[in-house]
């Protein structure tokens, strides 16, 4: 389970902002796609950075109409590469608390992200091929 790689449980072509876009407009993407993490890329696709909500909310409480992404986000991202394990990814969130983990080859181009909930549900569907508890409101969720 753990030793099977990242791209085979990774978001292929997630949604992603970039370094000019508004706050304004990030935060209405969020909201509407109801994402808490976006990988910021420029326009080669290689990943500069991630943004996250808290960081809309920490940074912005003023002026938030004249700043943009790259004013507010993170520059120095953990990433990991597609043929990096699930295990890997699985210890990353262990041990430093993300939520959502960048997935790039050796180019910096983004290939897609990886969630937690990604690890748990394949962790999970490796051992019961479907849910057992709240079948129904997961089934609505998909």
């Amino acid at each position: 389970m753990l030793n099977e790689h990242v791209r085979d449980i990774m978001t292929i072509n997630p949604t992603v902002v970039h370094p000019e876009d508004s706050i304004q407009a990030v935060s209405d993407l969020m909201v509407q796609k109801r994402l808490q993490q976006l990988p910021v890329v420029n326009h080669a696709g290689q990943l500069e950075g991630i943004i996250t909500s808290y960081d809309l909310w920490k940074n912005t409480m003023s002026d938030a109409v004249n700043k943009k992404v790259q004013d507010v986000m993170i520059r120095d991202v953990l990433k990991i590469a597609p043929k990096d394990k699930v295990g890997t990814a699985a210890e990353l969130f262990m041990d430093r608390r993300f939520k959502t983990i960048p997935v790039v080859n050796l180019d910096n181009q983004l290939k897609g992200v990886v969630t937690a909930f990604d690890v748990i549900r394949h962790t999970m569907q490796k051992e019961y091929k479907e849910p057992i508890l709240y079948k129904n409101v997961l089934a609505r969720s998909r």
